[in-house]
């Protein structure tokens, strides 16, 4: 290997999605030496949009942008800094249980439910609280005693429970409860109550109440405009940005188009198994990666997500309104969430005048025009988890899917579906499991004291309570200043913390 082979660089970025960006952000405005790799050939990882051939825009999963940071503000409105580039939201989120609308969060309005119900989840939540009292001490072992211990036996029964099973794959017992933070609105007994008597609704609750949304081009376009305020040159994107394999004791990356990098730091937002399976060694080096790959065979776990995607010809129906994303705890559909993606913007549909075929009625019995028609349009953006403890007929997913959001109301056997949309991410949840922390203790650190590579992001550290586009964003600038500076990464490891202020600390602009 001669040396005219490689490139040098101080700083290599592995991904770019929003924490790949985040790194590349800061090291431009620091004006130091980097590049930033990624396999696809557009940046935005699991934050991107695709885009169907009759023009139906679709998330690759559920995004909204709220912010912890000032830094993150900066930097998404530089990248888009008119007010019509965006559009401010007021969440209206409900959970479908007992063939009932429930307003979001459940926990906090069961007096919505059927009485018997109501009695079930208020006599539980009565039970918690004594049991609370006399156990003042106690720490839930996993993420299914935290249920019953803060919420009782009904409302984990009919909604804590199987919600979560629907959206990991993985049975809460199987899960910790570290990760919780301001995740899951523990209830207040007196107003649940209160409510539950007077049949009284609770208001909206958590960091998402108000979010924003990009008025055009999804939320992929927020990152794609963060992505063009930096330098193409830094860019290896497509197949000149697939890794072949680290070497670690060398510092060089190779990639698949031959092209070799040297660098000084490695940021890496590669799964963190997947980056473990092409990381390479001397034999020292070879005993420590071998020790980090049964360390994350044992407590790495993850599950897969299916998008889908429907379009629909017709006035959005009043029963639909101005939801926003929605809940399914129950087993009449396959998917955990749907959003109802053609109210976040006019333009994530096609224009009323574009006139479209129709594939099919959702009941498929029967028949249907096939004559191209206008609009208007709007569009369903469904979510379906995939794991070994939960399988899925993929053959017949989109079939169940549409069945689903039939017995669900989501849709009429009569309306017409002029799109259907689907993709599968093997990687899309980090699942908080049982062996997580202890896996991610002695991986992290050895990666990033013995190898100097800091693997962070939704994957790349695996810590889903900082895995919000904000969190990913910032994981990837606090890792740089860590490298450069020794800064610590509060996001990584304070997360609580973050989450409980606002970061005023570091500004862009």
């Amino acid at each position: 290997m001669s040396i005219e082979d490689i490139v040098e660089t101080e700083t290599l970025v592995i991904g770019a999605g929003p924490t790949g960006l985040g790194a590349a952000t800061r090291l431009n405005q620091l004006g130091r030496e980097y590049l930033i790799a990624d396999a696809a050939e557009q940046p935005g990882g699991l934050a991107s949009t695709d885009v169907t051939e009759e023009g139906f825009y679709f998330d690759v999963g559920g995004h909204v942008i709220f912010s912890h940071y000032a830094y993150f503000d900066d930097a998404i409105h530089r990248a888009l800094p008119n007010d019509d580039d965006w559009t401010t939201h007021q969440r209206v989120s409900y959970v479908r249980s007992a063939g009932n609308w429930v307003p979001y969060p459940y926990q906090n309005n069961v007096s919505q439910l059927p009485l018997d119900l109501r009695v079930k989840c208020v006599d539980g939540l009565l039970a918690a609280a004594e049991h609370r009292a006399q156990t003042p001490g106690h720490k839930p072992k996993n993420f299914d005693e935290w249920i019953v211990r803060n919420m009782g036996e009904g409302i984990a029964d009919l909604f804590m429970r199987p919600y979560n099973y629907k959206v990991w794959g993985t049975p809460t017992t199987k899960m910790q409860c570290k990760w919780l933070g301001e995740r899951v609105a523990a209830p207040n007994v007196r107003t649940v109550v209160r409510n539950a008597l007077t049949m009284e609704t609770a208001g909206n609750w958590g960091p998402n109440a108000t979010f924003k949304f990009p008025m055009k081009d999804g939320t992929g376009g927020i990152w794609t405009a963060v992505s063009k305020q930096l330098p193409s040159k830094k860019f290896k994107l497509g197949k000149s940005g697939q890794v072949k394999n680290i070497n670690a004791k060398d510092k060089i990356v190779i990639f698949d188009d031959g092209k070799k990098v040297k660098y000084q730091n490695l940021v890496s937002t590669m799964a963190l198994d997947g980056l473990l399976d092409v990381l390479e060694g001397d034999k020292n080096d070879q005993t420590s990666i071998q020790k980090m790959k049964v360390a994350a065979k044992q407590g790495l776990v993850y599950s897969s997500t299916i998008v889908l995607g429907i379009g629909i010809r017709g006035q959005r129906p009043d029963r639909i309104g101005d939801k926003c994303w929605l809940y399914f705890p129950e087993d009449d559909a396959p998917f955990y969430r749907a959003t109802i993606f053609s109210n976040y913007s006019p333009y994530n549909c096609p224009q009323d005048n574009i006139k479209l075929p129709t594939i099919q009625k959702a009941d498929s019995s029967l028949s249907f025009d096939k004559e191209p028609k206008e609009g208007p349009y709007w569009s369903i953006m469904l979510e379906v988890c995939q794991s070994s403890e939960k399988p899925v007929d993929l053959d017949k997913l989109m079939e169940n899917t549409i069945k689903g959001a039939i017995s669900t109301e989501l849709m009429l056997p009569t309306d017409e579906i002029v799109s259907l949309y689907e993709r599968r991410f093997d990687h899309g949840y980090p699942t908080p499991s049982l062996g997580r922390d202890q896996a991610i203790s002695q991986i992290l650190p050895t990666l990033k004291d013995e190898f100097n590579i800091r693997s962070r992001g939704r994957f790349g550290s695996w810590k889903y309570e900082c895995g919000n586009q904000d969190h990913s964003f910032m994981l990837g600038v606090e890792a740089v200043d860590n490298a450069l500076f020794g800064t610590p990464e509060m996001t990584l490891h304070e997360t609580d913390w973050v989450n409980g202020r606002r970061n005023l600390e570091r500004r862009l602009l």
